[in-house]
Order: C-alpha cells, then sequence, then structure tokens
C-alpha cells in the first residue's frame, strides 16, 4: 500500500486556497489506487481558536472535498476538520472516507493543548477510533496526542498496527515530533506517519518534519520545511512477522 502525506504551507482561514493547494500537491505525485492519503491537522483553516469562523456543520465543504479526493484517487483520504459542540466549543477532529467516496469515521483530539490555550475554546475526546484498510487497522491520533503513549497502547489494544497523526507542530519543539514519532513506532511495533504543516500563522512558525517510519523506527521517508508529499509503500506483512518474532506486545502488562 502506498502511504502519502501531504505538508503544505495552510492559508489562514481560507479553505479555498487550501483545497487548491492539496489538489495541486497531489496531483504532482503519482497516487496508486487503494492509498492512504494524510492531510494536516485543521488543514481547511490553519491551527485557529476561531471556532464561529472555522467550524463546519452537518453540510462541510472539507468533508465534501475529502469524500471527492478519496473517489478521484481511489483511496482512502484523512484529514483535519472543525466541528462544534452544543456547548459553543469546537471539536478538533479527522475525518476519512473510503475510496468509493464513503464516509468511514470520525475521530475526536483526545487531547487539547493546554499550553496554547487550545483547551480554551476546544473539548477534548474521550474515544479511540480505528478502521480497517488494506490489511491494516489503522488508529488515527492528532498533534499533541503524541506525547500520550498511553493513547496508542489503547490503538494496540484495539489491533492497531498502523498509526497517523496529523498536526500543526511548531519549529519550537520539532525535535520532539521527530523523537516521539519514531518512539511511538518502535514501541508499539507499528508503521507510523506523522503530517505536519509549514509557513507560518499569526502565532507559530512550522518546518514540517511530516515522516513515515516503519515497525523498526526506520525513517522511510521525510520532508522537511517544504511543501510537497512524503510517500512509502508499506505491508503489514513484515509488521506481523516482526511482531510475531519478538513479542514484545504480549509483554505488556494490564495496566502498563
Amino acid at each position: 500500500m502506498q502511504l502519502v502525506g501531504c505538508q503544505f504551507d495552510i492559508q489562514w482561514e481560507d479553505r479555498k486556497a487550501n483545497f487548491d493547494k492539496v489538489s495541486q500537491l497531489l496531483a504532482s505525485l503519482t497516487i496508486s489506487e487503494g492509498s492512504l492519503i494524510v492531510l494536516p491537522e485543521m488543514f481547511a483553516s490553519g491551527f485557529s481558536m476561531n471556532v464561529d469562523r472555522i467550524f463546519e456543520g452537518d453540510s462541510s465543504e472539507t468533508e465534501s472535498f475529502l469524500e471527492n479526493l478519496a473517489k478521484q484517487y481511489k483511496s482512502c483520504v484523512v484529514g483535519g476538520i472543525v466541528k462544534r459542540h452544543e456547548s459553543g466549543k469546537g471539536l478538533n477532529m479527522l475525518s476519512v472516507y473510503g475510496p468509493e467516496g464513503d464516509y468511514i469515521g470520525r475521530y475526536q483530539k483526545n487531547h487539547c493543548f493546554s499550553f496554547t490555550g487550545e483547551s480554551d475554546y476546544y473539548l477534548s475526546g474521550e474515544d479511540i477510533f480505528t478502521f480497517d484498510w488494506q490489511g491494516f487497522k489503522v488508529c488515527p491520533t492528532i498533534c499533541y496526542d503524541l506525547r500520550f503513549p498511553e493513547l496508542y497502547r489503547r490503538g494496540v489494544r484495539a489491533g492497531a498496527d498502523l498509526f497517523l497523526t496529523i498536526a500543526s507542530w511548531p519549529v519550537d519543539r520539532v525535535d520532539h515530533w521527530d523523537t516521539l514519532l519514531k518512539a511511538r513506532a518502535i514501541e508499539n511495533q507499528a508503521t507510523v506517519i506523522g503530517v505536519n504543516r509549514v509557513g507560518n500563522d499569526p502565532k507559530w512558525s512550522y518546518v514540517g518534519h511530516s515522516s513515515i517510519y516503519d515497525h523498526q523506527g526506520k525513517l522511510l521517508d521525510q520532508l522537511v520545511n517544504l511543501e510537497g508529499c512524503v510517500s512509502a509503500n508499506v505491508s503489514p506483512e513484515p509488521l506481523q512477522s516482526w511482531r510475531s518474532q519478538f513479542k514484545a506486545l504480549q509483554d505488556m502488562k494490564e495496566n502498563g
């Protein structure tokens, strides 16, 4: 399976410009049918706390865009979206669509980033979400979630062997991003893709480092400080073979 991550300079609260950029970048790449295409956190708006301006209701331009991309490339597509809770607070989520444009599901970010005030504007989720794709069980996460290995263990216990993390992760702590992505791959014996953005928003600067790691922490592809796509062909068989040989996951304790 081809695993693709789209990294770009998200235009602030401008859906059309961001849709056009994603379409342009993906068109520059040869994408196989049955791929998994991943777009960053809040890719249609940037990491904005202006929930009233950027949230999307049932008739969602962003989800229509994801649906159409999935149909165009006959692949599975994942991208960040903002919904709004009845309380008025936002829901930082991602949506997943299949190759027929079929809606697969959503995940709500479990850990809102209190350091930036995200938790003042958004509600944290409680549940994990997994879906099956091309022999993998995929568990998506969002940005700050990456710092909480217990969330990934919940995914492993649910059968996950491919984790994806979409993000707006700033340059200040990009070395943490690199280290934690690799660690999540090694400790969970799982394929990991992290998809970040580049450029600037009103508060932060970003240098990408979108990356794909295999189940032993080998870097398969990375893109630093440029717009473009990371891509790698991955298969569940080597991963499952390693898990059966090196049985670290079987040695997990129930409360560990």
